[in-house]
């Protein structure tokens, strides 16, 4: 029973849409672990010193691995090696794996000798602390992590061209559950370096589950130097889209700098909170961006400007209306969703409040951050490749600029009323409030900067998002209010001192507001959201069809 589960497990999927269902509810799982991974940080440490530097020390390998392994990444790989033969495919990987060795592993050797004096510049709260020794130690442990990632970026290539969807979503689950065993198990015997092998171990089944996958199909990659005009193509192709991860990864570097000076704790609510607004954007802006990207690619290159323009409007209005409605249900059941993620052990009372004003402060921006996935892109299919990157170093010099305005406003300016507005105005450390609020108006920039950048190649884009906006805006009012009310009434039937009594609460107040935005849309007759009720019931239809038509019997013959 065993062998049968893992051969199915590493069977390649052929059909689109069979491969489309499974990688999104994997990729759903992977979401749930990573709360599991958040959730067992906030109990065992909860916002203090550790979990602080624990964040702060993913900041520079992050970088590298943004400038460096994306310059080798599956992204410019599979082309390449889609039809290509074994010899040609494992030359091909060899070489990069060889390149992401040889500058990579340069830099993150130069990195370790001078982690000490990095540290001290970007966290000098942090470095000054007593877990000094165990702070250096646990950041040069996980430089081996943007090379471990990095080669499974490289060989991750051969398991989707392979179509071992499976296996490739599986990776990232195993990432996790490393992670969790460095902090539950190693963290006792280790200390802070425990949870750094534990991010290695991680990274190694992560590279595993490919490398499995690279021998069975007889193109293992070895040591071999690498030849300019193999890989020049690739690193050219590659630049634009590494320079605007790396910027972003600088951008993050810096805030994570500032909020490490505002007090302790901070680093540790702003990067949770962060973490809860990725799982929305992971679900509505990744699965448009990422269905989405081949057909415009495929309208672009045959120079279809209408066909081009009616697929990118298509999904960034559901991107508008989905995230709009999701940030009228966050305001209401902002405190629910942190109690129950990571409302537990040694993460009292003012981490979860602050953490809850916090997540308002991120999903102010949930439409723009994934609407970013899809608007990239398209800018990418446009074969305007180095506007992201430009954009990016815009959005991101105006990000740090207004952080730094914010922060040295009086209190009653601005974070006197904001804290009153989110009921924080007694937690210590609030100004990190006025960082994330930061944060959320340079993603806007950045969307705005894009939506400018289409003009030509999308034109009308921009106006064909107002609709959905006013829609969702409705939606999200009535799914707010419903929630609240919900919460209002169920208030009063049993008290929330457990975690049953919390999550039961806010899901019955959930499921009561989205009912209540799918009556909006459903009055106002929105157009986004009648397609996706008509794909249901034809879905439906289709189902109880084939279940309503008896099969042929053995004697009966089958219609051709």
């Amino acid at each position: 029973m065993v062998r049968r589960i893992l051969e199915r497990i590493a069977a390649p999927v052929r059909g689109l849409h069979q491969a489309a269902y499974l990688l999104a509810g994997l990729t759903l799982a992977s979401q749930a672990l990573a709360l599991l991974r958040d959730r067992t940080f906030a109990h065992t440490f909860g916002a203090g010193q550790i979990l602080d530097i624990y964040y702060a020390s993913f900041r520079m390998p992050d970088l590298v691995f943004a400038l460096v392994s994306s310059l080798v990444s599956a992204y410019v790989i599979i082309p390449r090696i889609t039809g290509a033969d074994r010899e040609s495919t494992r030359r091909l990987l060899s070489e990069s794996a060889t390149f992401l060795f040889g500058i990579g592993g340069l830099i993150c050797v130069v990195l370790c000798i001078f982690m000490p004096q990095f540290l001290a510049f970007l966290y000098p709260s942090l470095v000054s602390s007593s877990y000094h020794d165990g702070f250096i130690l646990l950041a040069r442990i996980l430089l081996l992590q943007p090379i471990l990632l990095g080669l499974s970026g490289i060989f991750s290539s051969v398991t989707q061209v392979h179509r071992r969807f499976m296996l490739f979503a599986i990776s990232p689950v195993l990432y996790n559950l490393g992670i969790i065993f460095g902090t539950v198990f190693l963290y006792p015997l280790w200390g802070l370096p425990g949870i750094g092998v534990g991010v290695v171990a991680g990274a190694v089944a992560y590279l595993a589950v490919h490398i499995v996958v690279v021998a069975q199909a007889g193109v293992l990659a070895r040591l071999q130097l690498p030849k300019f005009s193999l890989m020049m193509p690739v690193i050219r192709d590659s630049i634009p889209r590494s320079l605007a991860l790396g910027m972003k990864a600088i951008i993050l570097l810096v805030l994570t700098a500032i909020a490490s000076r505002i007090a302790t704790g901070s680093v540790t609510v702003f990067t949770l909170a962060n973490n809860l607004e990725a799982v929305p954007m992971a679900l509505i802006g990744s699965s448009y961006a990422v269905a989405a990207f081949p057909a415009l690619a495929e309208a672009s290159a045959l120079k279809h400007k209408d066909k081009f323009t009616n697929i990118l409007s298509a999904g960034s209005k559901h991107i508008v209306l989905w995230s709009l409605i999701s940030f009228g249900l966050v305001v209401i059941l902002r405190a629910h969703i942190v109690r129950v993620i990571l409302g537990t052990g040694a993460f009292d009372w003012n981490a979860t409040r602050l953490t809850s004003a916090l997540l308002v402060m991120c999903m102010v921006s949930l439409f723009a951050d994934a609407l970013e996935l899809l608007l990239s892109r398209a800018l990418y299919a446009a074969r305007q490749s180095w506007m992201p990157f430009l954009y990016q170093i815009a959005a991101g010099t105006f990000t740090v600029a207004i952080a730094f305005l914010f922060l040295s406003l009086p209190a009653p300016v601005l974070l006197a009323p904001l804290a009153a507005m989110l009921k924080v105005s007694s937690v210590p450390y609030a100004s990190i409030l006025l960082l994330a609020l930061a944060a959320s108006i340079g993603q806007i920039f950045l969307i705005i900067l894009s939506l400018v950048a289409l003009r030509k190649v999308a034109p009308g884009l921009t106006f064909s998002l107002l609709g959905p906006a006013r829609d969702g805006c409705l939606a999200a009012i009535a799914a707010g209010a419903a929630a609240y009310f919900a919460l209002f009434v169920g208030g009063g039937i049993a008290p929330l001192t457990t975690l049953a009594a919390v999550l039961i609460q806010g899901l019955i107040a959930g499921i009561v507001g989205l009912a209540a935005a799918a009556l909006v849309l459903h009055l106002i007759k929105n157009k986004e959201f009648q397609s996706i009720v008509d794909a249901v019931e034809k879905l439906v239809h289709q189902r109880t069809h084939r279940s309503a038509i008896l099969a042929p019997s053995a004697e009966e013959q089958i219609q051709p």
